[in-house]
């Protein structure tokens, strides 16, 4: 009795719910589908690094599949005419997949599962792509939270409550061999699907993404989990995880970055040092929550995606000037801390979690475009985009959005970096023409006299652009227009 699994945002064959549960129905005949859909491929908010990422995670899922005795069965088309083709085809009793949380997504499956139900087949939809489901974690009232901190008390408790299941990892399954008869098609490159990637991108797939997860979480190396609480923020220093691509992509699930966490936990021993580890543990354990966190607001309040999660800020006057846009978006402000951060997201399609919160606040509240223009590009750039913690932490930095911080709260640019980047090494990384540039003038190199900017050879205004706004002046126009609309009832 054949099975289909439908691999969509879970790119492993390890602790993967749908495709464990497919071959035990079926006794491992499972036809294991992957479907290359031109209206994802060529959505407006699809990026070609995720599209590059995406095509080596399948190759690599398939090397795994096929070390079984499998293979993954690889099809173009509109995603509802290829599962009913391979259905009619090979007689399937059943279809699953791992549930997706957009309105999008929401929209496409409930049509899949109305063409399955008119075809006779069964449906098996499994929850993978957060930790818990957004409708587990719920106030007294048995409302949504949205605010992220009692989100995690409630979240953390349930955890601990459900930690003899979640530290059992689900067994990889036993495959049958794909029928010979049952057409595939080659895995194609992104240039032969008409896309042009300029960006470094990680290595995409399972093998690369547990790899990734076990270097972070050895206690032994140089940049681990265990620095994470004090290192987390530095911009020059590696001392993040960098999973967020194999999360994105399910090549990694977060069940499983879970579990590696929590058994860390019960590993550190009494000594001197423990206090410190288990403080960044638990610190890394609250960023997969954010997770969940933004998953179940879009879950609950899908407008978010279109529109500001607080309606009252609809209403903003944005100024949306295009050349300044360009500016922001190409890495050439005037600020060296926003075009460091700019030009690593064009060169790299990622960018460190305190830099997007910068650039954001910049963009938004320096220059006054609307963050669903940095929200876009952003998605456009990105190896790890993702809908929900995408808007989520755009709209956290707007002022517009659930739990965000407050409109007043306005980052800048300058003391930011002296912060989060005091010797300016991030900064020389991505600006090379600030290489001589001291220290004291790193994060404003336009105060720097003539002389010293004589000296450096950077000439501002000739060499590296003087600043394209006045932070202060902009600061005070920005307050305006966000006190003008905050109080409006709603």
């Amino acid at each position: 009795m054949t099975w289909i699994h439908w691999f969509r945002r879970d790119l492993r064959l390890r602790d993967n719910p749908a495709l464990s549960a497919a071959a035990a129905r079926s006794n491992g005949h499972v036809i294991p589908l992957f479907i290359l859909d031109d209206g994802i491929l060529r959505a407006p908010r699809t990026g070609a690094a995720r599209i590059a990422f995406m095509l080596e995670a399948l190759r690599d899922l398939d090397a795994s599949l096929r070390s079984r005795g499998s293979r993954l069965v690889v099809r173009q088309g509109r995603t509802l005419d290829v599962i009913r083709d391979l259905v009619q085809e090979t007689g399937a009793a059943g279809v699953a997949w791992n549930r997706d949380y957009t309105p999008f997504a929401r929209r496409r499956d409930m049509q899949i599962e109305a063409l399955l139900r008119d075809l006779s087949v069964e449906t098996l939809i499994a929850e993978d792509a957060i930790i818990l489901g957004p409708d587990d974690v719920r106030t007294s009232e048995g409302r949504p939270y949205t605010v992220y901190t009692p989100y995690w008390r409630r979240w953390r408790a349930l955890v601990e409550q459900r930690r003899t299941e979640l530290l059992n990892e689900i067994d990889q399954p036993r495959l049958r061999p794909v029928p010979e008869r049952i057409a595939d098609q080659r895995i194609p490159d992104a240039a032969e699907l008409g896309i042009t990637v300029s960006q470094r991108i990680p290595p995409g797939g399972e093998t690369p993404g547990n790899a990734r997860l076990a270097a972070f979480v050895d206690l032994a190396a140089e940049y681990s989990i265990a620095g994470y609480a004090d290192g987390r923020d530095l911009l020059a220093e590696p001392a993040t995880s960098r999973l967020s691509p194999y999360l994105r992509f399910g090549c990694v699930a977060p069940r499983t970055a879970l579990r590696a966490a929590l058994r860390l936990l019960d590993s550190v021993g009494d000594d001197q040092d423990a206090g410190r580890i288990v403080r960044s543990i638990e610190t890394w354990i609250g960023e997969l929550a954010w997770r969940d966190f933004y998953y179940q607001i879009l879950w609950h309040y899908p407008h978010v995606l279109r529109r500001s999660f607080k309606p009252q800020y609809d209403a903003l006057a944005w100024e949306n000037d295009p050349a300044l846009f360009d500016a922001w978006k190409e890495g050439r402000t005037g600020f060296p801390i926003i075009d460091a951060a700019m030009r690593q997201l064009n060169q790299e399609a990622w960018m460190h979690n305190r830099a997007r919160m910068i650039v954001a606040s910049f963009l938004t509240k320096d220059l006054l475009i609307d963050w669903r223009w940095g929200e876009r590009y952003f998605m456009q750039q990105l190896v790890d985009g993702d809908h929900a913690a995408n808007n989520g932490g755009w709209q956290w930095s707007a002022g517009t959005g659930t739990d965000a911080q407050p409109y007043f709260r306005i980052f800048n640019p300058v003391s930011q970096g002296q912060k989060f980047d005091p010797t300016g090494a991030f900064v020389r990384r991505y600006l090379p023409e600030l290489t001589q540039v001291p220290d004291r003038y790193i994060h404003a190199p336009w105060t720097m006299p003539q002389a010293e900017q004589q000296r450096c050879g950077v000439i501002i205004g000739r060499d590296y652009p003087a600043p394209i706004v006045d932070h202060a002046q902009r600061r005070t126009r920005a307050l305006a227009l966000y006190r003008a609309v905050s109080s409006v009832a709603l």
